[in-house]
């Protein structure tokens, strides 16, 4: 079933990180991306201007955050939980959970009046749909906003009385990832002294930033924040990157920590870095971007893998030894994808998206493993 409120003439916009909508209207681009569901909600009474996407629920409830910011027009919205949803099925796949693919977005008007009726709506709009999409935080959103959403309905996680804040374990798992991808395409063990360029230090992008400074990387940051970049720049000693210069920065590793497609047209032949593995989601514009990269000896280290610690936290909460063997995990699922990468001249990618859609070919949903 694809509910949809939009007509054929409006266009998809591909700055969100998406590939644009096929010629075919919204139902071919559902077909073409597998989509199962698209809900809608207005409310004008709270503002509320939500859109639900059910990827894929064959495994499990469509599982997946609420992102709630601002959107230049309702088709970058649309955009944007469309293949927000799909990134979240193959993420789920890669990390073996018992959940299926969701997303949302709330179209946030320029002033929430009232954040608990705002929120309470939308909750009830989510309890609408009997289960079949679970959410939790995203950009936009926190705990305390789930809080308001399990007042209307069971089908939340990430409240506070759950695991808290996923942005470390989102971390840590990129992480794996960067050192699967050391391994494999620089031949080391180490993070000593590459340099390495952080688009983003937000919750996520300060936590990986910290721990390869740590390890010992040489850190160049970016943030649209002067202050954020300063307080970070004071405490670990980074070089400060205008947001408009890091992507053509000379670095071994570019980690994007911020939003989706920065890799497209415009941004794709300036990219000098090595390996490009970071926690934001649909970096890649369109799959085209991936492919040039691959091109041009660029590793591209599929996001939907390496983000993954942040959902494993919410499934697992407490349950620290499940999250730590699942974000484990992350490493060898780059390892395989770029391994074979190689050896089979195939990007990154393409063969990441093959590797999921084999394991929900394959899998049966299972509960959560203790």
């Amino acid at each position: 079933m694809l509910k949809t409120l939009l007509s054929n003439e409006h266009p998809v916009s591909a700055s969100v990180g998406l590939s644009p909508r096929p010629v075919g209207g919204v139902f071919g681009w559902a077909r073409d991306l597998g989509l199962e569901e698209l809900h809608f909600k207005y409310d004008s009474a709270v503002g509320l201007k939500a859109i639900i996407a059910i990827h894929n629920s064959q495994h499990g409830p469509a599982l997946g955050g609420t992102r709630c910011i601002p959107y230049a027009t309702e088709s970058e919205a649309l955009a944007d939980v469309v293949c927000l949803a799909q990134g979240m099925t193959y993420k789920s796949a890669f990390a073996q959970l018992p959940y299926g693919g969701g997303k949302a977005v709330l179209l946030r008007p320029e002033k929430i009046v009232d954040r608990e009726v705002y929120f309470e709506t939308y909750g009830q709009f989510i309890n609408s749909l009997n289960g079949r999409y679970v959410t939790s935080v995203d950009v936009g959103t926190c705990s305390r906003d789930m809080d308001i959403i399990r007042r209307k309905t069971p089908y939340v996680l990430g409240t506070s009385l759950d695991s808290g804040d996923p942005s470390k374990d989102t971390a840590k798992g990129v992480l794996k990832g960067l050192q699967a991808a050391v391994k494999v395409i620089l031949d080391r063990d180490d993070f000593e002294n590459l340099r390495i360029a952080v688009q983003g230090i937000g919750k996520v992008g300060f936590a990986l930033a910290e721990m390869l400074h740590e390890q010992g990387a040489r850190l160049a940051v970016s943030d649209l924040s002067p202050e954020v970049m300063q307080s970070f720049a004071d405490k670990f000693g980074a070089e400060l990157l205008d947001p408009g210069a890091i992507l053509s920065s000379r670095c071994d590793i570019l980690c994007p920590c911020a939003l989706g497609g920065i890799i497209n047209h415009e941004t794709t032949n300036l990219i000098q870095a090595k390996i490009v593995c970071g926690s934001a989601n649909n970096q890649l514009a369109e799959d085209c971007w991936g492919d040039l990269l691959f091109q041009r000896g660029v590793t591209y280290v599929p996001d939907y893998v390496v983000n993954a610690g942040g959902l494993i936290h919410i499934v697992y909460g407490s349950n620290a030894a499940s999250r730590k063997r699942h974000i484990e995990g992350i490493y060898l699922s780059v390892m395989e994808i770029l391994t074979r990468s190689r050896t089979e001249n195939v990007p990154s990618h393409r063969l990441a998206n093959g590797i999921a859609k084999q394991i929900l070919r394959d899998r049966t949903a299972t509960p959560p493993v203790a």
